[in-house]
């Protein structure tokens, strides 16, 4: 069996927002449950862990492949993964569940979904939780623009923009990309350095230099890797890149959104070692959420859930057992 069959629920399906999403649910179906959004390029199997200790804590818990990966649909064009259709799946799962409001839990590009989602739909959010992704109030201008004077045009998020070429050289060898990503954070300190080009966090250049062993540090067990290139190997990188081809799009269509979340309970969790999303961008948070507590999570780069899954949990479940007692 493979660590996918071993380590989640049995996969479920709903037909939500226009796409069939594959979703994995644990614990009693009472109480407000937990939404766990992951981010790229990751997998609900990112929160296994997770999944778990909330549901044997007595969670109602759900973690969905979001649209373009995994077991998920894979809608073709570039506007079907904007932040209106993100946070509108998550809506929809609610919805097929029979769910009001839910908690959702985020990270990476998942916690610019549940960040975004109380601008968006603020009747359907009891609470949010932040991992390592922190609340972003609408930049000055174009954030595509601002990414390439500051860190570059190699940068990878600006690289992400060009049609076709980044999901070409990531799936060229998904079994070194993902090796070279899902790695301990002394492995990855070399992307906030200046690359050959002069960008930082130049992913491209890093993946093409790097010969699959030096620097490994690998965080997961071979089996555990193994879900993940599978998934990739067989639904490509494309669906998953359109989410950050969407940056200035979302950022268009934010212009009318409000600027804070107030009346929602909010948790941030930073990671100390995360080099693309450190703890000093979270410190403008309290300025923009009117009920937020946050924690810092030591000696963790930026999977942090998989990295350091105990600390994550104990803190998630405190925070939950003080704020939504079951």
């Amino acid at each position: 069996m493979s660590a996918l069959e071993t380590m989640m629920p049995p996969v479920k399906r709903a037909a939500v927002n226009g796409v069939d999403l594959a979703y994995y649910e644990a614990g009693p179906r009472q109480g407000v449950p937990i939404v766990l959004c992951h981010g790229f390029p990751e997998l609900a199997f990112s929160w296994r862990h997770q999944i778990k200790a909330l549901a044997d804590a007595g969670r109602w818990v759900i973690a969905p492949d979001q649209r373009g990966y995994g077991r998920s649909a894979k809608p073709d064009g570039v506007t079907n993964y904007d932040i209106e259709q993100l946070t509108g799946d998550m809506t929809g799962l609610l919805d097929h569940l029979g769910v009001e409001k839910a908690i959702f839990c985020g990270h990476d590009w998942g916690g610019i979904v549940v960040w975004q989602a109380p601008l968006l739909h603020p009747d359907r959010v009891a609470g949010v939780i932040g991992l390592n992704t922190p609340f972003m109030p609408r930049a000055p201008a174009d954030p595509i623009a601002i990414m390439r004077n500051r860190f570059g045009p190699d940068m990878y998020i600006v690289w992400f923009q060009t049609p076709g070429e980044a999901d070409a050289v990531l799936g060229a060898d998904v079994h070194k990309t993902m090796s070279f990503f899902m790695r301990k954070p002394a492995a990855l300190a070399a992307a906030a350095e200046p690359s050959a080009s002069g960008s930082t966090f130049a992913f491209k250049d890093l993946l093409n230099g790097w010969d699959g062993k030096t620097g490994g540090d690998q965080l997961l067990s071979p089996e555990e890797l193994a879900v993940f290139v599978q998934a990739f190997e067989a639904g490509g990188f494309t669906g998953p890149i359109n989410w950050y081809r969407n940056f200035t799009r979302n950022w268009e269509r934010a212009e009318t959104l409000p600027t804070r979340i107030d009346g929602i309970a909010c948790l941030m969790i930073t990671a100390e070692l995360d080099a693309v999303l450190p703890p000093s961008a979270a410190e403008h948070m309290p300025g923009f959420i009117g009920d937020l507590e946050t924690h810092l999570v030591r000696g963790s780069g930026h999977w942090t859930q998989q990295e350091k899954p105990a600390e994550v949990n104990r803190l998630i479940l405190d925070w939950l057992d003080r704020r939504f007692p079951t």
